[in-house]
Order: C-alpha cells, then structure tokens, then sequence
C-alpha cells in the first residue's frame, strides 16, 4: 500500500513533468509564430484574400492570445463582450459596473477605441501589454476623445465593480459598415477566454454572428450568449429557438441570458434585469477552479485548431511556390524559343542575303566570281587562288552589313521573346498582377538593349580577327594572311558561321547564299587548312551565341526581378508543417489535467 508520501512525491514528479511540459509547448509555439511571422503571399492568386486573412487572424491570435495565456495561466480571465450593430453591448457593460465606462447611443459605430474594464488589483496584468501588444494603451476618459487612435488603441478602465481575476472588453460591432471595426472585433474576440456574445430578438438569426459563433465552437471557446430586447410575451419562445439553434451548432452548453426589452435610466439597464449574468459572472472570477476550466477549454480548443490552421496556411503557401515555379516557366519557355530561333537565324544563311550578299560580292570582285559557281571544285579554286592573290576589296563594308544583319535579328527575337513572356504572364493572375504593378517597362526591351548589342557584336567581331591574327602567327600562313588582311579574312570567318551548309564535303551547292558561304570556306582553307577553319568557325560560333545568350539573359532578369521581388519563399510550406508538427507533438505530451 502507498504511503502519503510516495503520493505526495508523485505528484510533485507530476507536477514537474507537466511544468516541462508546458515549457516545451511554449517554445514550439513561439517558433511556430516565428514561422508564421515570415510566411508571405505576395502574389495574387484566386483565394489568396481569404488565406492572407486567416494568416493574420492567426498571428494575432498567437501574439493575443496564446501566447501570453500560456506563459501566465494564472493571469485574470479575458470576457470579450461581442455582437452585431445595435445589439447593446455597450449599454450592458456600462449596466453591469453602474457607470458609463463605454460610450452607447443611435449614431453607428458608437464604440471607438476598445474598452478594457479591470479590478483596480489586475491593473499590472494589463498595463504591460500581456495581451493586445500591437495596441496603445490609453488610461482613463482619453480613448473617447482621439479619433486619430480609436483603433490602434485600449482604453484602460479600472472599476471596483467587477471583481479580481475577470476583466471586460467592450469590443466594436462585428458586421460595422467600417472594415477596420470589424477587424479589430475579430481579432478581440479570437484573444478571448470566453465570448460573451450579445444579441437581440430580431437579429439573433443573422448570419454574420453564426459565422463567428461556429468558428467558435470549431475552436472549442467558451461562449455565453446574452440575448438582449426581447419582448416579454415573446421571451419563451424566442430563448426556446435560439437554445435549439446552439444546440445544432455545437453550442448546447454556452450559458444563455436572457434581458427583457426595458426602457434604460441613465443609459443603464434596470438592476433586476441582469441579475443572473452578474452573478454568474462574479462566480466564474470568485471560483478558481471553474475559472481555470474555462481557460483551459479555450486554450485547448485554439491550440487544436492550430492542427487544420497552419496545414491550410501552408497549403497557401505551398499555391504561392507553385504559382511563382509557373511564372518562371513561362519565361523559360519564352526565352527558350527565342534562343531556338536565334540559333536557327544565325546558322541557317539566312543572314546571307539581300545586304550581306551585296557586299560579299563587291569584296570578292563582281557578280562575275558567282556565275562560276556551277563549274567544277578545281575552277572555284582557281578564282579563288586569283582573289588571294589580287587585292581584294575593302573589309569593311561587308562586315557592317554582317553587324546590321546580326543586330536586326537579335533584337527581333528579343522583342518576340517579352512579349511571349508577357502574354504568357498575363494568362495568369499573379503575373498578370505583377506586370500591372510593374508598368509597361517589362514589357517591353530595355532602353540600354541596342547598346548593349551594339557593344557585344563588335566586341565578338573584335574576337574573330583575334582569333585570326593568332593563326595566323605560322611562317607558312604568316605571308598569306598578311597579303589578305586580318580583318578581310576575319569578315570571311563570320561568313562561314552564318551557314549551315559551311563544311559540306560535296560541291553540289543550291543558292547563291550557300555558295557564298562554301566559297569563304574554301578561300579560308586556302590559307589555314579544313581542320583549322572548322575549329576557328565553331570558336567563333560559339562565342557568338554566348554573348546572344548573355544579352537575352539580361533582358529575362528584368522579369525575374519582378518575381524576386515578391519574396515568395519555397521552404515556406514545409518550415511552417514541421512548426505544427512540434506544437502538436508537445501539446499531447502535456497531461489531460494540464490542459
């Protein structure tokens, strides 16, 4: 048989457990809140409205109310006296301490800044921001005469007449025609240990109050409900529908008050008529047993639902990740056809012509060098031979037609390639959001583009007479490249990069373009051999279309930035179920009678 003491050790070893416990909890949630805190859903997908609103709602209820409950369970309870427009939930705060503390009257909203009413001996309880950190706090009558902070503050009443461990909060309507008041009334309801939720005879029906109120049984809060202005032949019929009513939404055992319609005396209610709500309340606040079990049911119920909150909060996380995957797709997709039609472009031969082929022909002599081209291989080597030999024309002209023809095409494939990417982004309501904030800047090429491709085609020609100039430096190639001219056979090299059909072993050659580009080849073999030429013409080709590749890249990183911009973070998701997961593993390891 057990002795007191071995009980009284168990205990004590419960005790500390559960005291563990709880430190465990805690710390998992404060990192949970860390990772709400980070979370974004910056870009406008179809239901991001509603999951950037329950991010907020439960941050605020973390920093409101969890948080500081679990850190002070011991601190007095929070009532939050909630309702609809008109319900007289001001009249009946000011009734149940004798005075006027939160303003009522006709003109809507009448409640401004929040009231927060407290025995003189909670005051340190709430003066510290325990709970409501992100509001002021205001002292006294002050809160009812600057409208400036109505919302961002707490007026601070201290009164003798609610009794210590139980404080109220007159909160603003819950469907006020001002956004920012029922915001504010939501976000004081979810930091509550217990609704006290205010309604009438004609409106106790309305929908906006059964929202909240099934969100409240979902999150297993306290609720009691004060139905307010009910007409005395109508009292039992009325209590009897609302009771059905709670019964089908989870609310069978919220306490139900009822308050006969009455004429007021000094803005209060006659004393008789909430009699049974003060004494319920003075009880709850003078019982700490029952006060815990309140407080605990809430805790319980708000850290439960954390366990379908956060998992939704991730999955709007995890559209964020997907949606920001699309949008880069589409501009890789865009960009990836730009360079597919680039490359074709610049190898093809289709650059060798209309411009490009006038100036060839004067660089090599006349029309008359390309009506040989249907004789024999040896005959085109003997004009060619002659060429090498004579002194051909200036370089310079075919080179610039080569650069116009370059530029030309770059640039129109970079304007296809934004406007695919633009189209494509606008097909999509994040994109299409992220190119309106933008402007029409993206959307179009860069003001800086045409210097910079300016600038990149001549330094790539710059790259080709280096490469010639350094093949050249052999004594049995030295003489000829120096007859020839670095430059005039650097212009032939590019010649030959602008054709698919360079190093075709046969002479069968369709087009004056082709011939073009097999007799540069031929002439440049002449002088440096088929191996050297093949090698100088991919070099050149490659270098090419890296810097093509680099100019186009730029433009894309415009877009990218957008997207950059928005922070969508990819670990979001996964950071924010792992929190979750350590919140729910500590919070089943805290004993039944810890919670």
């Amino acid at each position: 048989m057990s002795t007191a003491a071995e009980h009284r050790d168990e205990r004590s070893t419960q005790t500390e457990q559960s005291s563990f416990d709880a430190a465990r909890l805690l710390t998992a949630l404060e990192h949970l809140r860390a990772e709400v805190a980070r979370t974004r859903l910056p870009l406008e997908l179809p239901d991001v409205g509603d999951a950037r609103t329950d991010l907020g709602r439960l941050l605020d209820q973390l920093d409101d109310y969890l948080l500081p409950r679990l850190r002070q369970l011991d601190a007095p309870l929070l009532a939050v006296v909630g309702g609809s427009t008109g319900a007289g939930k001001s009249t009946l705060v000011n009734t149940l301490l004798g005075r006027e503390v939160s303003r009522a009257g006709v003109l809507r909203p009448t409640t401004r800044a929040p009231v927060l009413v407290h025995h003189p001996d909670d005051t340190q309880w709430f003066t510290s921001g325990r709970v409501l950190p992100h509001l002021a706090r205001l002292t006294g009558e002050e809160g009812e005469h600057f409208d400036a902070k109505k919302l961002t503050s707490l007026r601070l009443v201290s009164s003798d007449a609610l009794p210590p461990g139980l404080s109220l909060v007159d909160a603003p309507d819950i469907d006020s025609v001002v956004e920012a008041n029922r915001r504010l009334a939501n976000q004081l309801l979810a930091a509550a240990d217990l609704w006290l939720f205010v309604t009438t005879a004609a409106r106790y029906a309305d929908a906006v109050p059964w929202e909240l109120l099934r969100t409240a049984a979902e999150r297993g809060t306290s609720v009691a409900v004060v139905l307010n202005r009910v007409p005395p032949e109508a009292m039992a019929e009325v209590r009897s529908d609302l009771a059905v009513m709670l019964r089908q939404n989870d609310l069978a055992t919220a306490p139900l008050f009822t308050i006969p319609e009455s004429t007021t005396a000094d803005g209060l209610l006659p004393e008789q008529d909430i009699v049974p709500l003060r004494r319920w309340l003075v009880t709850l606040a003078s019982d700490a047993r029952a006060r815990s079990v309140v407080v605990r049911r809430t805790l319980t119920g708000a850290l439960e639902s954390l366990a379908t909150r956060v998992p939704r909060l991730a999955e709007a996380a995890d559209k964020q990740d997907a949606a920001a995957r699309a949008l880069v797709d589409d501009l890789e997709a865009a960009y990836a056809e730009a360079d597919r039609q680039l490359e074709k472009g610049l190898t093809d031969g289709s650059l060798l012509r209309g411009e490009v082929l006038a100036r060839w022909q004067e660089f090599v002599g006349t029309g008359e060098f390309f009506r040989g081209l249907e004789t024999a291989i040896g005959r085109l080597r003997d004009r060619i031979t002659a060429a090498i030999r004579g002194r051909p024309a200036p370089a310079e002209p075919l080179g610039e037609a080569l650069q116009t023809g370059v530029a030309a095409l770059v640039r129109a494939q970079a304007e296809d390639a934004v406007e695919r990417a633009a189209g494509r982004w606008r097909a999509r309501p994040a994109g299409a959001a992220l190119l309106d904030a933008a402007g029409s800047d993206v959307t179009h090429l860069s003001p800086e583009f045409d210097a910079r491709l300016e600038r990149q085609i001549r330094d790539w020609q710059r790259y080709v007479f280096d490469l010639v100039r350094a093949e050249g430096q052999g004594r049995r190639t030295e003489a000829r490249v120096v007859s020839f001219g670095i430059n005039a056979l650097g212009v032939v090299l590019m010649l030959t990069v602008f054709a698919s059909t360079a190093f075709i072993p046969t002479g069968a050659e369709v087009g004056v373009a082709a011939g073009s580009a097999l007799i540069g080849q031929r002439l440049l073999e002449a002088i440096f051999g088929d191996q050297a030429v093949r090698a100088l013409a991919a070099r050149a080709r490659a270098d090419l279309i890296r810097r093509v590749d680099e100019l186009m890249a730029t433009e894309q990183t415009r877009m990218v930035a957008l997207l950059d911009d928005a922070g969508v973070d990819p670990s979001a998701a996964g950071r924010l179920r792992s929190a979750s997961d350590d919140v729910q593993t500590s919070f089943a390891r805290m004993p039944r009678t810890a919670r």
